[in-house]
């Protein structure tokens, strides 16, 4: 069964959500909606100041929560407060949606970039996700996994974000097919391009590798980087409101008949289904095309 929407901020005990990554973009949006569709939210962010910022423009049902999804004893700690605070009830939902972009060419890349890369975006939606499973499990909750188009395609120099994408579709997966005996349904939101705060937290290639790359090595792929650093703006032209990305969310928590997977648009949808038939070379072929190297 769907969660039952809630409409009244009377509700004494309304469906409990937490949702990571809070803190702005599409997290932030996601806590809002359901805070006004009268839920009760748990929004993880990572500072006091934006806890602030968000009990000043939510209702008393939204509790900020100081949460790093790879620290071990910050995701305990909000495990006990959630626990605290649903009681029996349990957690009704859990949108794990906190993530980083990290890009670059795999052969200059720090290894240590990859592994945050892994620890934000993978290991630490398990972490979380592992820690509300008996909350989950009592309200025969819900989790939604966000991903995106680089899920199903990894283009030059998008190799750990892509990867780290491709992973939670393996993941979720996996998860889907372990939880259905207790009634827990697992969703996939996998939007294209978003008009989010992303594009100007990322910083370009060349910042990312200055500090750990000589110069002598950047410029071996110095004019593929002028490229990859000028997409930013091309892509924003052609991202789609984060609001679409929302009611998908919102969508998978709140339906009767959840989809596995949310696609936001054809295009995703056509990328992740087309592009695993037509050959690899015809597939490598249009994504250079369409990044302009």
């Amino acid at each position: 069964m769907g969660l039952n929407t809630v409409t009244h901020a009377s509700e004494q005990n309304p469906p409990a959500i937490l949702i990571t990554g809070a803190s702005s973009g599409i997290g932030e949006a996601c806590a809002l909606e359901l805070d006004e569709q009268g839920f009760r939210i748990f929004a993880a962010v990572r500072s006091e100041t934006t806890a602030e910022r968000l009990r000043e423009s939510s209702s008393e049902r939204l509790t900020p929560v100081i949460l790093d999804v790879t620290d071990a004893p910050s995701i305990a700690a909000a495990a006990e407060l959630v626990r605290d605070t649903v009681g029996e009830a349990g957690l009704a939902g859990l949108v794990n949606n906190a993530g980083i972009a990290i890009v670059g060419p795999l052969e200059l890349l720090p290894l240590d970039a990859l592994r945050r890369q892994f620890e934000v975006n993978v290991i630490g939606q398990i972490a979380v996700t592992q820690a509300m499973m008996p909350l989950l499990r009592t309200a025969k909750g819900r989790i939604v996994n966000v991903s995106s188009i680089n899920g199903a395609i990894s283009p030059p120099y998008f190799g750990p974000y892509a990867s780290s994408k491709f992973a939670i579709e393996a993941l979720s997966d996996a998860l889907r097919g372990e939880l259905r005996q207790w009634g827990i349904h697992v969703s996939v939101v996998a939007p294209g391009p978003v008009r989010t705060p992303i594009w100007g937290k990322t910083l370009s290639t060349s910042d990312q590798l200055s500090e750990s790359v000589s110069q002598e090595s950047l410029e071996l792929y110095k004019t593929h980087i002028d490229v990859v650093d000028r997409l930013p703006n091309k892509v924003l032209k052609e991202a789609m409101p984060m609001q679409w990305v929302v009611d998908a969310i919102v969508h998978a928590l709140t339906a009767q008949r959840p989809k596995i997977r949310y696609y936001i648009t054809w295009r995703t949808r056509l990328t992740f289904r087309a592009f695993r038939m037509v050959p690899d070379v015809i597939r490598d072929w249009v994504v250079r095309r369409e990044m302009g190297i």
